[in-house]
């Protein structure tokens, strides 16, 4: 007890404490005081091992392991007071950048002789603090003991080892310092590695020898100093070795001492003899001084040493042994107290104060003596030099030596007592542990003792729970309050336990029970709530909640698991009275932890609301008892903590949001409900500041309403989200800023909603919004309107309401005008600044000027292609005001774009509208594979989209374009291609709308469109023309696989179309006239433009044109000529009764519009006509037309010439008289053209032309305009040539 009340007494200045491990701990040669006492106290406050006997009475026992375990509390107040004071002063008095002087001047230890590559970083270097160097110093330390340890077991490896981690030089010399200045390594083992022959060793054990100086000094004081640093070895060989040795360097020092090296060896042999001889007490006859003088003699060169000489020497070997300095205090301590001895305390006294005179102490004795000698031997060491630091790191290694026997004892005695004072004293050193271990940032200690605290609060076994128990919840809440800015991760098991107080808290009231209402699904915003049964009666033993809070569960299960047995009465009463004891502490404690989390720093706040939100999410999934503790008291902290600043609150927040998107996604509809109606009250205060421009935080707060209800499936919380949404913007609409983003992508998710109620929910605070504060959407934040336009343009999509549909439309042309009359901030703020002048340019628009609005054009895109998106609503009221107000703004707005932006506009807004056109013409590529089966994969010919928008979007777009031309300029081919598009539409209706677009179109631009832009309209014209005519051959030809039923030629009616042959035939009739009529309205359209722009037109061009018209007249020709596929054609619509495609229709008119072309060019274009030899070409056609109706009627070939000779003029069929008929009007045109030309032309060609005359003649006709016309040929063309 004396020697506990002195370790008491010591560990009670801080100071001492430090400097105990700093002077010794960290020092080479020093014991490691501190970690013997901290190990000394931790076996005694352990008592003594199972199955050992003590002198000690079980009272003395107890007293004497309590007061080990306060010494130990008391050394780790220590701990923290000096930590404690020691941060006030840093907080003082800054850092200096120089160092300790103390510690600078004096930071060579032992090793100084050693090399560079094994030194301690120099002091002077200022990157290292006085803690820096001292932890420098123990790892130091703790190598050089790790080689000790190995040297002492295997010196070699021992050796290699320090000399691998540099810790000891590679040369002879500086292992034998090492070897001659190092405690602790074992002497035997020394002796043995100085006796080995391999070739360190040896150098090194002749290092060892030259050290020592024997200048002057007698041979036995010199073999006494020489042998006192190690042991001789057993084997003579290495004795010999090192005598050989000793002696050389012996008569080095002293050359007149002996006449020969050989005679201090053998004399070195003699004294160890006589050495073991005089003081080993199995050997009965001792050595005489006389025998050792005889033994000696002659060794002198053959003569003997004084005699006078040998016997000092032999009276000093004889009254005092040679021993090294290890055997030399082996008996001292063997004498020592065993208390002191177990504490580690035969050093402690090196720091008791010298007396001056030796007093007997009885027992003590030798201590004492002890201690004398120990100062006598450090007063030899000048080198030696205390140190005092005021570094707080040091206490790191500090804790690392003593926190694991601290918790042993700590855990062992609060585990094992109930004593009061005992128990109280262990919850203190858990206390002090917790505080150092926190500030210094040891995470590992720190969560062991608070863990540990936290099982012994035994709130998880309440009915075991004792008075200890409640005092460790006492301790826990006191930790959470003095040390919360350091206790990190640790918050979780103190969160943890507050939420089972405050669980048992409730169950001892009897008070209210959130499981009910929270496991209920379909529950009310409202929570509801039922009481727990009283534990007093019978149902609550039956109740399976109160059964697994009595059973309770280990520390570590976060849920506790019902069992189907029951609890006695007994262990509810027990239970019960345990209950009592939570009594001692009050809800303001438990709520004072949540209220002081304002004063935590802005680093330890993150931590704790990281806990918080982890104990809440398992109270939450309990699958037994959810509760809402501590989501309530995280809303508390929230509140709290909301007017930190900004980055510190968005650092929170990131956590919170994430926590709250978790729980609002949760099953438990009650539970998510809670959550977002909390959430919206934050939100409600969380506004109530205003955010500056270019910030994101109310963005980021708005952030899990976005997240819930885009992934919620939930209608209550997604309808509750569009409530809360709308009644913050009502409320705090002039404080949102960066909301406004969150807001509409809200409404957005709700816009696109399942449910009709949530999408008018939702329209209606969207109106609002954008009727009464469209000003502060933009007010800093000009990206705000594009979410604006994309959140209106959700609800335009809606299929519930067209009403809603067409109001959105109607809001997007209302942003639509506020962007380009400046209404966004950007503009407004550009307006009211005096020197800001938006710079201007022409746009060729008779005098309008185009703003040039780059930076702030992209918010166009989002509005126009949006509204083209909304053109394919299946609703025709829709997709018809799309329309309008797109083109309507384009019309009303175009002149603000800058000619680049239109590229833009084209391609994402207005080419989109008619992209059905280009997948039609990829089908219409496929005609020969289709058959009836797959016509519903076909557009209609007549949709409801092309019937009723058509028109509509081709007129607007030509209009458009029109208006727009000079900067919409680059687009014209692709205009005209969507034009061309329509042409092609076997529709009448988009046909038509084509047709009058382009020639309008080319009408108004007539002056605008150079002679290159004429060329690519019309080799667009030839390109849908080529296209066309090539998918009507691949049609007709498609019909040579498929075989006609024979009845149909038999003109037997077919009143049930079952036959699929028949039925395919019959749909390829009515693509076949479709394709007809789409190539004679491209003729049609290019004869048009041909005739109405003549002037403007290229010899290129013409040459374009010309191969329109020869490729449509020849493919007509050559499908005319298909005579098996007209034959079956005929059998098809015979048997279907429809008419037959208009192929002859098709083949005059064609040849009617290239003859006229051909002639009004050779008539009007002399220069081009004689360039491209146009006559040729006119009279080639005109022989080609005769021959054509001359096959028709029987006298188009040889061999119908030849039958004609025999019979004279054939005679036509019916069927032939029909076509000869339709063929007529061409014949006649041909005719009057071949009147009209020159009497010089004609001659040229006469000789070509009159064989098919002649035939004319012999020819019957069904009209009697071809005599007459026929006669007018010969009398003024013929005949003057005959008259010639």
């Amino acid at each position: 007890m004396t020697v506990l009340s002195l370790v008491e007494k010591i560990s009670q200045d801080p100071q001492i404490v430090i400097d105990i491990f700093v002077n010794h701990d960290c020092d080479v040669e020093s014991p490691k005081l501190y970690e013997r006492i901290v190990n000394g106290l931790l076996k005694t406050a352990l008592g003594p091992p199972p199955g050992s006997t003590t002198s000690l009475s079980p009272a003395q026992d107890t007293t004497v392991r309590h007061e080990s375990v306060k010494c130990l509390v008391i050394i780790m107040k220590s701990l923290g007071s000096w930590l404690d004071q020691q941060l006030k002063v840093e907080h003082s008095n800054p850092p200096k950048s120089s160092n300790d002087e103390n510690l600078t001047e004096n930071m060579n230890l032992s090793l100084e002789a050693n090399s560079s590559d094994c030194e301690l970083p120099p002091e002077e270097n200022s990157e290292f603090t006085d803690a820096a160097t001292l932890e420098q110093r123990r790892a130091y330390k703790l190598e050089i003991q790790k080689g000790i340890a190995l040297f002492n077991t295997k010196p070699s490896k021992g050796i290699e080892f320090l000399i691998s981690t540099k810790r000891v030089g590679s040369s002879p010399e500086e292992v034998a310092f090492f070897l001659k200045s190092t405690s602790g390594l074992n002497k035997s083992m020394m002796g043995d590695y100085f006796g080995e022959r391999e070739e360190l060793p040896m150098k090194v054990m002749h290092a060892y020898v030259d050290s020592f100086n024997f200048d002057k000094m007698g041979f036995g004081e010199a073999i006494r100093s020489f042998l006192r640093g190690f042991r001789l070895p057993g084997e003579a060989e290495k004795i010999d070795r090192i005598m050989e040795k000793f002696a050389e360097r012996y008569c080095k020092c002293n050359p007149s001492s002996f006449s020969s090296a050989d005679t201090a060896y053998v004399l070195a042999y003699s004294v160890i003899v006589l050495n073991m001889v005089a003081h080993n007490s199995m050997v009965k006859n001792k050595m005489t001084k006389a025998d050792f003088i005889r033994n000696n003699r002659g060794i002198d060169d053959g003569k003997d040493l004084p005699e006078d000489y040998l016997g000092t020497l032999y009276d000093d070997i004889v009254n005092n042994e040679i021993k090294t300095s290890a055997e030399s205090s082996a008996l001292q301590s063997k004498q020592g107290n065993g208390l002191n001895e177990l504490l580690g305390l035969d050093g402690i006294f090196n720091l008791v104060p010298k007396q001056t005179e030796e007093k007997p102490l009885g027992p003590n004795e030798y201590v004492i003596r002890h201690i004398q000698e120990q100062f006598k031997e450090k007063s030899l060491k000048p080198e030696d030099v205390y140190y005092a630091l005021a570094d707080p790191t040091i206490l790191r290694f500090m804790v690392e030596v003593c926190w694991g026997p601290m918790l042993a004892a700590f855990s062992v005695t609060l585990g094992q007592t109930d004593d009061k004072e005992a128990t109280s004293q262990c919850l203190q050193g858990f206390r002090y542990a917790v505080h150092v271990t926190a500030v210094i940032g040891m995470q590992t200690q720190r969560d062991a003792f608070v863990t540990t605290v936290a099982k012994f609060t035994y709130l998880h076994c309440a009915a075991d729970m004792k008075q200890k128990n409640v005092d460790a919840v006492k301790a826990i809440i006191s930790i959470a309050i003095e040390d919360g800015n350091y206790l990190q991760e640790a918050w979780e098991h103190i969160l943890t336990c507050l939420s089972r107080f405050e669980q048992l808290q409730l169950l001892g009231e009897g008070a209210v029970s959130q499981s009910s209402s929270l496991n209920t699904p379909n529950s009310d915003t409202e929570l509801k709530s039922s009481n727990y049964p009283s534990l007093k009666k019978k149902e609550a033993l039956q109740n399976p909640a109160v059964v697994a809070v009595v059973r309770g569960g280990s520390y570590d299960s976060t849920s506790r698991v019902y069992s189907s047995g029951l609890v006695t009465p007994e262990q509810m009463n027990n239970f019960i009275s345990n209950l009592h004891l939570l009594d001692q502490i009050g809800n303001i404690e438990l709520n004072h932890i949540f209220a002081h989390s304002q004063r935590l720093n802005n680093e330890a706040i993150v931590p704790f609301v990281k806990a918080l939100c982890k104990v809440s999410m398992l109270e939450l999934q309990s699958p037994t008892d959810p509760r809402m503790f501590s989501l309530t008291k995280l809303v508390e902290v929230a509140d709290y903590n909301m007017n930190r600043i900004r980055l510190v609150w968005s650092r929170i927040w990131s956590v919170l949001s994430e926590f709250l998107i978790a729980v609002g996604l949760s099953e438990n509809l009650s539970v998510a409900i809670f959550v977002m109606d909390m959430l919206r009250q934050l939100t409600m205060k969380f506004l109530e500041r205003k955010e500056l421009a270019n910030y994101n935080f109310q963005s980021e707060f708005l952030r899990p309403f976005v997240v819930v209800i885009e992934k919620s499936t939930s209608t209550e919380i997604r309808e509750l989200i569009v409530r809360c949404i709308s009644q913050i913007v009502f409320a705090r609409y002039s404080n949102i800023k960066s909301g406004w983003k969150s807001v509409f992508m809200v409404f957005t998710a709700a816009a696109a909603d399942e449910r009709k109620s949530t999408v008018l929910m939702a329209f209606d605070s969207m109106e609002k919004i954008v009727r009464e504060y469209f000003s502060y959407i933009t007010e800093t934040e000009t990206l705000t309107f594009t979410h604006c336009v994309r959140c209106l343009i959700t609800f335009a999509n809606n299929r519930f309401n067209s009403d809603v549909s067409l109001n959105a439309i109607a809001f997007v042309r209302f942003c639509a005008v506020k962007l380009a009359d400046g209404g966004l901030a950007w503009n407004e703020k550009s307006q009211g600044d005096s020197l800001y002048t938006p710079p201007v340019k022409e746009n060729a628009l008779g005098g309008q000027k185009c703003i040039d609005k780059d930076d702030h054009t992209h918010f166009w895109v989002p509005l126009l292609s949006g509204l083209s998106r909304l053109t394919s609503d299946p609703r025709p009221p829709i997709r018809r005001c799309a329309l309008e107000v797109l083109f309507n703004i384009l019309k009303d707005h175009g002149h603000l774009f800058p000619q680049q932006f239109w590229a833009s506009v084209f391609d994402s807004a207005i080419f989109p509208l008619f992209s059905f056109r280009a997948n039609t013409e990829e089908a219409e590529k496929h005609d020969d594979q289709y058959s009836p089966g797959r016509r519903s994969q076909l557009p209609p010919d007549e949709s409801d989209w092309e019937s009723e928008t058509n028109a509509v979007a081709v007129e607007c777009l030509s209009d458009l374009f029109i208006h727009f031309f000079d900067l919409v300029r680059p687009q014209l081919r692709q205009v005209v291609s969507i034009l061309v598009r329509f042409l092609r539409s076997p529709a009448q209706g988009p046909s038509s709308a084509g047709m009058a677009a382009l020639i309008r179109s080319a009408a108004a631009l007539r002056d605008k469109l150079s002679a290159e832009e004429w060329l690519d309209i019309f080799v667009c014209l030839e390109e849908a023309a080529k296209s066309g005519l090539r998918g009507l051959t691949e049609l007709l030809k498609s019909m040579n696989s498929i075989e006609v039923p024979d009845f149909a030629y038999q003109n037997h009616v077919v009143e049930d179309f079952e036959d699929e042959n028949l039925q395919t035939m019959g749909y390829i009739v009515s693509r076949i006239k479709g394709r007809i009529a789409v190539q004679l309205l491209m003729v049609q359209v290019v004869t048009d433009l041909c005739k109405m722009h003549v002037q403007s037109l290229s010899v290129a061009t013409f040459t374009v044109i010309r191969e329109i018209f020869l490729s449509t007249a020849n493919r007509s020709s050559e499908l005319n000529s298909e005579t098996s596929l007209l034959m079956k054609l005929e059998k098809t619509c015979s048997t279907l009764e429809i008419s037959e495609p208009p192929f002859i229709h098709f083949e005059n008119v064609c040849y009617q519009n290239y003859l006229n072309f051909l002639h009004d060019l050779l008539t009007d274009n002399p220069s081009v006509s004689q360039e491209n030899n146009i006559e040729a070409e006119l009279v080639s056609v005109c022989e080609q037309v005769l021959q054509i109706y001359l096959d028709c009627a029987g006298f188009g070939g040889k061999a119908i010439r030849e039958q004609g000779q025999g019979g004279g003029a054939a005679t036509p069929t019916t069927s032939r008289e029909e076509e000869l008929a339709a063929r007529t009007p061409l014949l006649l045109s041909v005719m009057r053209i071949l009147t009209s030309l020159e009497t010089g032309c004609f001659r040229r060609y006469v000789s070509q032309l009159f064989p098919s005359l002649v035939d004319l003649v012999r020819t019957e006709h069904c009209s009697w305009e071809v005599p007459d016309v026929l006669s007018n040929i010969l009398l003024s063309c013929i005949g003057p040539l005959i008259m010639d």
